[in-house]
């Protein structure tokens, strides 16, 4: 099971290991390297309609430090996470909430919580430890959209 460690809003900005970044919108701290992720990165670049949420590999700098701050393994990512208004959401909580903040077709995601919440969790750990074998690998930083390479931060 995957535990991080909860913090106050905004904790990172106070963390010197943490880079500074413009956290005036939503970050989503997404594998790189993981073509499910590469997809959920897609997903969120067509369903946020604000264009505002920012998309942060966790291969770069700023994506490792954000992961280490929470408790998480940067070189063995198993988790994503969505920092909304400088608050944590992890995993299968990050994309119920990004649904419920995207709105429209996203908030489909609210269904996910029929299923408990430690099923939801268990379920999730299954899919992020055999990703790479059920998936693939991607490499979502390479993805021609110039829009979509507006959100990356690196």
């Amino acid at each position: 099971m995957i535990i991080t460690i909860m913090r106050k809003p905004f904790s990172y900005r106070d963390d010197p290991a943490v880079p500074d970044f413009d956290d005036s919108a939503p970050v989503a701290v997404m594998d790189a390297e993981c073509a499910i992720c590469s997809w959920g990165a897609r997903m969120i670049h067509q369903l946020d309609h604000s264009g505002t949420v920012r998309i942060c590999p966790i291969q770069s700098p700023l994506g490792a430090a954000l992961l280490r701050h929470y408790g998480l393994v940067p070189e063995d990512p198993s988790s994503w996470l969505f920092i909304d208004n400088g608050l944590l959401h992890q995993d299968f909580e990050a994309v119920l909430h990004a649904g419920r903040r995207f709105g429209g077709w996203a908030r489909l995601t609210g269904v996910l919580r029929i299923a408990p919440r430690p099923l939801r969790d268990w379920l999730y750990t299954r899919l992020a430890r055999n990703r790479y074998a059920l998936f693939g690998r991607a490499d979502m930083c390479t993805l021609p959209d110039a829009a979509f390479q507006r959100r990356l931060l690196r």
